[in-house]
């Protein structure tokens, strides 16, 4: 007599990476509302640095900012116009990120230590973990000395890090990141506290 098998009610989390299908994004990442009532919130100009070799494409989110424009950054890839003193992004894909922690590595510490007195400071990987933990096909680094590396800048400087899996998800990310960054801050100042809505985030 054969025996039922039974079924797992959870699916493995291999299985979750290899159908990953992500969604379009939102018309706008998130709203403010007061009382159940939408607040009336300006939109941001993104600022992308001057210096950055292959900037992400925002086109995908033009309903999210006012304007993007380009212009030399104290620090970092990314910003917001007005508070480019209080938010730093800056972006690696995976070869400069190998290259940053080891060829560069002096050079890019001072800049993460510059990066960890700015309030809003951000680290984003447009590679997934998995691929920083993997071995490299043209170097011979460690790939352990560099998925160490980014722990040690998340504990010891507090910089916190994003790894995506593709450039594309890196440009959403980021634009919900900066986006986010200026709603909170247009919150603080306008006397609405640091909530999106009444109880919540």
């Amino acid at each position: 007599m054969a025996m039922n098998r039974r079924r797992t009610l959870i699916t493995s989390p291999l299985d979750w990476f290899l159908s990953a299908n992500p969604v379009p994004p939102p018309a706008i990442p998130v709203l403010a509302e007061r009382g159940g009532t939408q607040l009336k919130t300006p939109r941001p100009v993104l600022v992308v640095d001057t210096r950055e070799q292959n900037p992400f494409d925002f086109s995908r989110f033009e309903g999210w900012f006012s304007a993007v424009e380009r212009k030399t950054l104290k620090l970092g890839d990314y910003s917001i116009s007005g508070l480019e003193d209080v938010c730093v992004v800056e972006r690696k894909d995976l070869s400069d990120l190998v290259r940053s922690f080891t060829v560069e590595r002096p050079v890019f510490v001072a800049r993460l230590r510059q990066m960890s007195e700015y309030p809003h400071r951000l680290l984003l990987v447009t590679a997934a973990l998995s691929q920083v933990k993997s071995p490299y096909p043209h170097s011979a680094v460690n790939p352990n000395q560099i998925t160490q590396s980014l722990i040690a800048v998340l504990a010891g400087l507090r910089v916190p890090f994003v790894c995506t899996e593709t450039h594309e998800m890196g440009e959403e990310i980021l634009a919900s990141y900066l986006y986010q960054v200026h709603l909170y801050q247009w919150l603080e100042e306008n006397g609405f506290g640091s909530c999106l809505t009444d109880g919540d985030l």
